[in-house]
């Protein structure tokens, strides 16, 4: 049986409540500029799979990018990114996406999200961005596409999103609370 030495990895993450408190009385894209400034913590899913919206100019009205640079810790079995790395990439990116569309106090949450992954990612290869952009939003529904692609603009991956939007008064009339 081979061995190898081990690997330590330590982070940290703010609190989450705060900037979701926050996320409930702005629009979402005033909200996630304000995150990308530094004005509310990152959710700690980021902080855990090391990937961000760096800037502001990563988020506009119905796009939005995040950018994450391939280490050995996102690695699966056979030696490459694992592929719900990419898929919460992917993920995050979509709703992102589609939250810079909805007004304060409406939220989100995937349906369905579909990903094809068309080239491994690996440590050393550089950073990746997954850029993602709303394709429709109605009252109910939103649905966006988004491109993962590596430092040399190779196609890695491609998803798809279906999201159902979460308006304050459909919760009131159901009987639950926002």
């Amino acid at each position: 049986m081979m061995t190898s030495p081990q690997r330590t990895r330590t982070y940290t993450w703010g609190d989450p409540l705060g900037g979701a408190d926050a996320a409930r009385r702005m629009s979402g894209l005033d909200y996630l500029r304000a995150m990308a400034r530094g004005d509310y913590p990152a959710p700690p899913i980021a902080d855990s799979l090391d990937f961000t919206l760096a800037q502001e100019d990563d988020i506009q009205p119905g796009r939005v990018t995040f950018r994450m640079t391939p280490q050995e810790f996102h690695y699966n079995p056979i030696g490459s990114v694992h592929g719900g790395v990419f898929a919460t990439l992917l993920d995050s990116a979509l709703g992102c996406a589609i939250h810079t569309r909805l007004p304060a106090g409406v939220g989100y949450t995937t349906l369905e999200l579909s990903v094809r992954y068309l080239r491994p990612l690996l440590a050393g290869m550089g950073e990746v961005r997954a850029t993602a952009e709303v394709v429709s939003v109605s009252r109910q529904i939103a649905t966006a596409e988004a491109r993962l692609l590596d430092a040399g603009d190779r196609l890695c991956a491609t998803a798809t999103t279906t999201c159902l939007i979460l308006r304050p008064e459909a919760a009131r009339r159901e009987g639950a609370t926002p």
